[in-house]
């Protein structure tokens, strides 16, 4: 988190905004019942990315079970920054942390697409999703039990409403067909409520955040995810990663050759 301006600490502004219906204290005993619950039916883990969504769900699973396992699915493809932030947080929370590497790593597979070439045609993607979360997820949920704890909230995008609302239930709880079962603690809260929280209790935030807002990137660009995937190219990713990370950049470019003309 950086200040706008000299004086004014936007980190102290949140913290002392009075909480918001969903993030009350009443709603937060509340949230902590349904996560007690949920862990004593489905064991399970927490997902945690590095980023500000995972961050406020295992800060809320840890109220109810300090040592309640934690996932970080590693792509080899995030920020160096996130990789250092996980393993100072895991060391100073004392985390039960596993991590679930992507096989073959990301990187790889996107080199073997041949999508990345100069000659690749216009418009043509790879389907990532098996790759990413299908199958590390399966790995988690065989090591570590059916159920699983996310920070994936309904107003980031209209399929994850779809997501939380399919078949009329607004409770957070995904029953997937695999027999795994997903409780998103702050499935309807906002990206305000999630900052406020953070502030209020001060929790420990990725350093890519502040270069980010550092760089100019629009507030709701702000997400914590692989350096680059195919998805959302239009939205500048790349030009962030040049202009934040230009060393990792120009090494990814003798990899993926295109990243160049899409910049």
């Amino acid at each position: 988190m950086v200040n706008a301006e000299p004086g004014l600490d936007l980190t102290l502004l949140r913290g002392l905004r009075t909480p918001g219906r969903k993030s009350s204290p009443a709603a937060l005993t509340d949230i902590a019942a349904l996560i007690e619950t949920h862990l004593a039916a489905h064991d399970g883990y927490v997902a945690f990315s590095g980023g500000k969504d995972s961050l406020v769900v295992l800060d809320l699973a840890r109220r109810v079970e300090p040592d309640v396992p934690v996932v970080f699915f590693d792509s080899g493809l995030d920020y160096p920054e996130t990789y250092d932030y996980i393993r100072e947080l895991a060391r100073t929370w004392r985390l039960d942390l596993h991590r679930i590497p992507t096989d073959p790593p990301l990187l790889q597979v996107l080199a073997d697409s041949g999508l990345w070439e100069h000659t690749a045609p216009a418009g043509a993607a790879v389907d990532l999703h098996e790759i990413l979360i299908t199958e590390p997820a399966r790995r988690a949920h065989q090591l570590l039990g059916p159920g699983e704890l996310w920070g994936v909230r309904a107003d980031e995008s209209a399929a994850r409403r779809m997501l939380y609302t399919r078949g009329g239930r607004r409770d957070g709880v995904i029953a997937r067909a695999d027999g795994t079962v997903a409780y998103g603690p702050i499935w309807n809260w906002t990206t305000e409520d999630v900052w406020a929280h953070i502030a209020r209790h001060q929790l420990p935030v990725n350093p890519v955040y502040a270069k980010l807002r550092e760089l100019g990137v629009p507030d709701q660009q702000h997400r914590i995810s692989h350096l680059i995937d195919g998805d959302h190219l239009d939205r500048g990713r790349l030009t962030w990663l040049l202009r934040g990370w230009p060393t990792l950049f120009e090494q990814l470019t003798d990899t993926l050759p295109r990243i160049r003309q899409l910049t």
